[in-house]
C-alpha cells in the first residue's frame, strides 16, 4: 500500500480549512498555511467541531476526531507548506494578482514533480497559472461549500495543464472519497457556476419584473423541480421527456427568458443600497440574525442528511 501523500493547503478560511478536514481524515499528512496565527487556530477549532458534528450523526466517529487534528500542522509561512508536499491547494481570495503570486512563488518551492491546484471558483485556470513556469502542473480543483459535506470537485484542464497532472488530481480526490468531474475546457464560471449563476439570472430577473416576490421564486424552486434534481439532471430530464418535446418548450420560452450580459439592475441597487443579505439583515427579503442562523444549519443539517444516507 502506497504512503500517503504530503498535502498543503493555503488559506485557512471557509473554503481551506474544510479541504484541509478532508485529506487529513482520509490519512494525510496535511499542512495548513495563512498569514495569522489567530486565522489559523481558529481554521484548526473549526475543523473539530465539524468532525464533532459529524460524528453525532454517525459519519466517523469520536476516536477518530484527534488524530486527524494530529495530521494537520499549520503554519504562517508558505515555504515550509511547501516544502514538503507533493499536492498543494491553494484556497486564497478570489483575487487574480494575489493568486498569481502564489502560484508564482509555489512553482520556485515546489518539487518539480508537486501538482499545484487552485479552488477558484470562476477564475481562469489559465490566468491563474500566467506567471509561473511550471504550467503544465496547473491544475484547477472546484470543491463547493462546505467541501466535506459536498461530493463535487470540479477539475479543470488549463490550456497548459498536463494531462496527466489532471488524471493524478482526479485518482487523488476519488481517493478521499470525492465525486471529482473532469472539465475539459477552462471557461469562466466551468460548468456548476455556469448552470447555477444561469439559474440566478432568470430568478432575480422575475422579481425586478414583478412576476413574483423573492420568496415565491425559492419555493417554486425547493417544492417544484429542486425536489428531483439530486435524482434527475437536466439533460437526463430533457431525455426522458423527449428531446423533441424539449426543442418545442424551447422554441417557444427562451426568447422570453433573461438573457442580459450584465448583472441586474435591481441586484446593482440593493448592493448600492447597502442591502447585502444576511449580512445587513436584508437582500431580496429580510432577515434577522435569528432567521440568517436558521437557514445556515438548515444547509448543513440537510447536507448531514444526504450524507448519512449516502
Amino acid at each position: 500500500m502506497s504512503q500517503p501523500e504530503n498535502i498543503a493547503v493555503i488559506g485557512a478560511g471557509l473554503m481551506g480549512h474544510g479541504i484541509a478536514q478532508i485529506f487529513a481524515v482520509h490519512g494525510h499528512p496535511v499542512f495548513l498555511m495563512d498569514l495569522e496565527d489567530t486565522l489559523l487556530s481558529n481554521a484548526v477549532e473549526s475543523i473539530r467541531a465539524n468532525l464533532a458534528l459529524m460524528a453525532q450523526r454517525g459519519i466517523g466517529s469520536k476516536a477518530e476526531i484527534e488524530p486527524a487534528i494530529q495530521r494537520i500542522r499549520t503554519t504562517t509561512d508558505l515555504a515550509q507548506a511547501a516544502s514538503r508536499a507533493q499536492f498543494v491547494v491553494e484556497a486564497v481570495l478570489e483575487k487574480l494578482d494575489l493568486k498569481q503570486k502564489v502560484f508564482r512563488d509555489l512553482d520556485t518551492l515546489c518539487s518539480p514533480d508537486t501538482i499545484l491546484a487552485t479552488n477558484t471558483s470562476v477564475i481562469s485556470i489559465t490566468e491563474i497559472a500566467q506567471k509561473s513556469k511550471q504550467r503544465g502542473r496547473i491544475v484547477g480543483t472546484h470543491f463547493w461549500n462546505p467541501p466535506y459535506l459536498i461530493p463535487l470537485v470540479e477539475v479543470i484542464r488549463g490550456d497548459e495543464s498536463d494531462p496527466a497532472a489532471v488524471e493524478r488530481t482526479f485518482d487523488l480526490l476519488q481517493g478521499v472519497g470525492k465525486h471529482p468531474v473532469r472539465v475539459h475546457k477552462d471557461t469562466p464560471g466551468f460548468v456548476g457556476n455556469r448552470l447555477q449563476h444561469a439559474l440566478w439570472r432568470e430568478a432575480i430577473s422575475i422579481v425586478e419584473h414583478g412576476i413574483a416576490d423573492a420568496a415565491t421564486v425559492d419555493e417554486c424552486i425547493r417544492y417544484g423541480f429542486g425536489l428531483r434534481l439530486t435524482a434527475l439532471g437536466p439533460l437526463e430530464n430533457a431525455d426522458m421527456v423527449g428531446t423533441d418535446l424539449t426543442l418545442a418548450i424551447h422554441d417557444y420560452i427562451l426568447k422570453h427568458l433573461e438573457r442580459s450580459p450584465h448583472p441586474s439592475p435591481l441586484l446593482q441597487k440593493k448592493v448600492g443600497d447597502g442591502k447585502l443579505g444576511f449580512k445587513s439583515g436584508e437582500g431580496f427579503q429580510k432577515w434577522s440574525a435569528e432567521d440568517a442562523q436558521k437557514s445556515r444549519q438548515a444547509v448543513v443539517e440537510y447536507l448531514l442528511d444526504v450524507t448519512c444516507k449516502a
